[in-house]
């Protein structure tokens, strides 16, 4: 039995949209990769992807630098598609790809017939939310399940407890408001089906809440099915403890510059974590990390539910930090209680109801300080 203190070291794994964010994953501290095809078959159509003909030499980089290179894989294929599916499969295997994501059920048998020592990962749209779940995909030769978001550490740890499958579970990024793989609206309302890649993201905009024929005023709070973003730096000694063995960062649709500040502080917390069983990122760490993007950071699910702190209703975007409060205005100036340092050239934004254009702002140009 061993007598090192220490928790197990997981797999940082980051996302790359396009060959720059694949090189920034790599020199900000990630151990794996994962990316999509422009072909299509991946749930992130609007990323600029990767051909199947750059993929052999971006995994021979990957594997220079010791780093693991997953293909996303992850959308519902129809049988019209079966023979181009079959054939990239063969090119991503040949091109020394070390895994496949996976929605669809039929093409995680037809990866175990047509290529048997390629590994298999179930993508988080598959929706396993149980150890019984995790059995009937052990059965099909998936080696690693993606965890859906809507999962608590408590039932991260009771699927573990129950299962031989490696766990993967999401620390950062977007939040989907409905179970992961099982969101119709964007098709319903605008014929776009996010299982097929095409999400409209129809959670992201405002709404109004009608109760018995009656509209309930709710003032400036209309986002109803916005979720704050995932950023679980805090959680991770709890994450390793529950047996997860890989750290998931989203966002395919984001730049190289947010992969390489995400991806670098979340090296930082997972190591804090293994040395010390605790992470303690600084205030203006985790402020760099906002400043990237956020739409207000949280737990998600992971500490259970908690519906109102998840869906503040406020917003949708991206809203940087919480510069302060405001205390007083007048015609040249105005005067706010800073939580945040300020220069100028910051963009500011006084928040009001966005629907309805209450919310004003701009540039510094000067800031007062009072003595």
């Amino acid at each position: 039995m061993s007598n090192d203190p220490r928790l197990p070291r997981p797999e940082l794994l980051a996302p790359a949209g396009n060959r720059d964010c694949v090189r920034a994953a790599v020199e900000n501290g990630a151990d794996a990769v994962y990316f999509g095809l422009e072909a299509g078959f991946n749930a992130r159509v609007r990323a600029a992807n990767l051909s199947l003909n750059e993929v052999g030499e971006v995994m021979s980089y990957l594997h220079r630098r010791g780093l693991r290179g997953y293909v996303t894989f992850n959308t519902l294929v129809f049988t019209e598609e079966l023979e181009a599916a079959e054939q990239s499969i063969r090119h991503l295997a040949a091109s020394g790809v070390d895994a496949l994501l996976v929605q669809d059920m039929g093409l995680a048998r037809l990866i175990r017939q047509i290529e048997p020592d390629l590994e298999v990962h179930a993508s988080t749209q598959m929706t396993l939310t149980s150890a019984e779940c995790l059995a009937a995909a052990e059965d099909l030769g998936i080696a690693r399940v993606v965890l859906p978001r809507e999962c608590s550490i408590d039932e991260i740890r009771e699927i573990h407890d129950h299962s031989r499958l490696e766990l993967e579970a999401f620390v950062h990024g977007a939040l989907c408001v409905a179970y992961s793989g099982q969101c119709l609206t964007s098709e319903s309302l605008g014929g776009r089906s996010a299982n097929r890649g095409h999400c409209a993201q129809a959670c992201r905009l405002p709404y109004d809440l009608i109760c018995d024929g009656q509209d309930v005023p709710l003032g400036d709070v209309k986002y109803l099915l916005s979720p704050q973003d995932l950023a679980a730096f805090e959680l991770i000694p709890e994450l390793i403890k529950a047996g997860v063995s890989s750290l998931k960062i989203e966002g395919r649709l984001k730049s190289p510059e947010y992969v390489a500040n995400i991806t670098s502080h979340y090296r930082r917390a997972i190591d804090q974590a293994i040395e010390q069983q605790r992470v303690a990122l600084s205030r203006a760490q985790v402020r760099d990390m906002e400043l990237s993007f956020s739409r207000g950071f949280s737990p998600g699910w992971l500490n259970g539910c908690d519906h109102k702190m998840l869906v503040p209703g406020l917003s949708s975007a991206k809203r940087g930090i919480r510069l302060g409060e405001v205390v007083t205005i007048t015609r040249s100036r105005v005067t706010v209680r800073l939580d945040a340092p300020i220069a100028r050239g910051d963009g500011v934004v006084f928040a009001g109801d966005r629907v309805a254009g209450d919310e004003q702002g701009g540039r510094v140009y000067q800031v007062f300080r009072e003595q």
